[in-house]
């Protein structure tokens, strides 16, 4: 036997005992040990939950005998049941009313859902006892509310032109509530109520009379509130009509020069004026007189003039003067919140506490662009500052935008949003072909009117264009709330050209007088109640006026 051969059944025999230690290894491996133990572990836990759900069982069966009242229907005080669901949302009180009939009488009560109508912005000025059931009132108002969003998108609506021919060629326009007040070149003041069927109108009686044929001084500036009338004449009369003591003015005083810029309180009866170096602050007393509440004299002309609004007892006014900017306050010494030289300030808008006003910058230095400067009215320092622009900044709407939130047209034809807690603008929108002049936006939908004429509604989110309208002249004044939008194009150009404003025949220079639309989008407003104003003659307007066709205009959809 060789020493090879005798090594074989050693090596077979070593070989079979390591396949022998293999298959008890993996018979007696820890992973199995581990599944058998955790298989153990289960079956402890399944009984012994059986045992706790057997004990939670037996307590509620104990309780529902011993209280003779089911354990799910313990009533508690109404008034705490009413406590805990008010901090339900209207889908989760929804969802509780299906619990049982318990909850659902609680689900459905009229605190809680008048509460969320409430909540939701829905008929704030009601009372709880207006309206039988609160939560058929606000699914009615939100239904409402998508139904208007539709139509703003898609353009459903009618749309009035309002035109008064014997005022000649439109100077300014402002708007509060529906309520529009227009000035002319021939000195008149017109008023139109769009929240009446037939927009009811008013001419505001003028004053101004003169031999000599053609002589009127015109109006250069309007404003009006919820309550006041304000007309700034270029002769440096100021007058204050009360809208609801008819069209004799309530209140007269006179400039020496001409009118600058004109300010009127949002509530209450305070009035701001500039002429020349000089700026007054007229007010009534608890009495109902009028009376000069302050004077400042500053040393270039005003630009731009606001009264800061919800400063009912003491008037703060913010004045623009090239690239100064000035907080005014009545009784205490005037104070400089801007002065930069060599760059004026273009435009201007204020809140209940803050000041934003677009800032020129030196056009040759790149870090010295056009820009937003915001500044706090309480400390007086400048908080933030905005943007880089191209072109200057025309138009800034802080006091009607979001909290937090300020939109921004330019002479680049842009329009901005911004976030006050950020310096680059959220959203940039181009669709102007020229500089934008006016803008408003709310939380979904942005309106912008430019120099061209062209009024365009913007889609915030999405920042797409939803539609647009033009009309000749700028668009100098725009204003909308959820279901009215008001745009007025008046022209630069106030003695038209090519014949004469005193020619009998005024039809010939309607394209140069500007015009003011009312664009209503809500529901309940597009179906007329009676006769149409088309089909009444007027005999206060010039001969012939009622048949134009251009009045057709006004009663088709859009």
């Amino acid at each position: 036997m060789t020493g090879g051969e005798g090594y074989a059944p050693l090596h077979r025999w070593a070989l079979a005992e390591k396949g022998e230690k293999r298959r008890r290894r993996r018979h007696h491996h820890p992973w199995a040990s581990a599944l058998e133990f955790k298989e153990g572990r289960r079956a402890q836990e399944a009984a012994g939950g059986e045992e706790k759900e057997d004990l939670l069982g037996q307590l509620i069966q104990d309780l529902n005998e011993i209280n003779e009242v089911s354990f799910f229907d313990v009533q508690l005080p109404y008034e705490l049941a009413l406590k805990i669901f008010q901090f339900l949302d209207r889908t989760e009180l929804g969802r509780c009313a299906q619990v049982s009939k318990t909850w659902k009488v609680l689900a459905e009560d009229q605190v809680l859902w008048f509460r969320l109508c409430q909540q939701e912005g829905y008929l704030l000025d009601n009372q709880i006892s207006d309206f039988p059931c609160w939560k058929m009132t606000l699914q009615e108002c939100r239904a409402k509310e998508q139904a208007l969003r539709a139509n703003w998108k898609n353009r459903i609506g009618a749309v009035s032109q309002l035109q008064y021919e014997l005022g000649k060629v439109l100077c300014d326009v402002h708007s509060c509530d529906g309520v529009i007040i227009a000035g002319y070149t021939s000195g008149d003041v017109k008023l139109w109520d769009t929240r009446t069927w037939d927009y009811t109108t008013t001419v505001l009686e003028a004053e101004h009379e003169s031999d000599e044929l053609g002589f009127w001084p015109h109006v250069s500036f309007v404003r009006i509130n919820s309550s006041l009338a304000v007309a700034a004449y270029g002769d440096g009369l100021i007058k204050v009509w009360n809208l609801m003591f008819g069209c004799d003015p309530i209140h007269c005083y006179q400039h020496n020069q001409k009118i600058q810029a004109l300010a009127l309180s949002v509530e209450g009866a305070a009035i701001a004026t500039a002429s020349a170096f000089q700026v007054k602050i007229e007010g009534a007393n608890d009495k109902g007189y009028w009376e000069t509440i302050a004077e400042f004299e500053i040393q270039k002309l005003v630009g731009s003039l606001c009264l800061v609004p919800h400063h009912t007892d003491r008037p703060v006014a913010i004045a623009t003067a090239e690239e100064f900017v000035y907080l005014m306050k009545a009784g205490e010494p005037i104070q400089l919140l801007h002065s930069i030289y060599g760059q004026p300030v273009t435009c201007l808008d204020v809140s209940v506490s803050e000041a934003a006003c677009g800032v020129k910058g030196f056009g040759w230095l790149i870090n010295e662009t056009n820009k937003i400067l915001l500044y706090n009215l309480e400390t007086g320092q400048c908080m933030t500052q905005l943007g880089s622009s191209l072109g200057e900044f025309t138009c800034i709407n802080l006091q009607d935008s979001p909290p937090c939130m300020l939109v921004a047209g330019s002479k680049d034809r842009k329009v901005r949003v911004y976030d006050v807690r950020q310096s680059k603008p959220v959203c940039s929108l181009y669709g102007h072909q020229h500089g934008v002049s006016a803008v408003q936006m709310d939380e979904w939908k942005i309106v912008s009117g430019g120099e061209e004429g062209l009024v365009c509604v913007w889609d915030q989110r999405m920042g797409i264009k939803l539609w647009e309208t033009h009309a000749r002249h700028p668009v100098r004044h725009l204003q909308f709330n959820s279901h009215r939008l008001i745009t007025a194009n008046i022209p630069d150009e106030k003695n038209p050209r090519g014949a004469c404003i005193t020619d009998d025949d005024l039809t010939a220079h309607r394209r140069h007088r500007g015009i003011i639309y009312a664009y209503e989008f809500s529901v309940d407003q597009l179906t007329p109640k009676s006769v149409l104003p088309i089909c009444r003659s007027s005999y206060s307007e010039v001969t012939g006026y009622n048949y134009s066709l251009g009045l057709a205009v006004p009663y088709d959809n859009i």
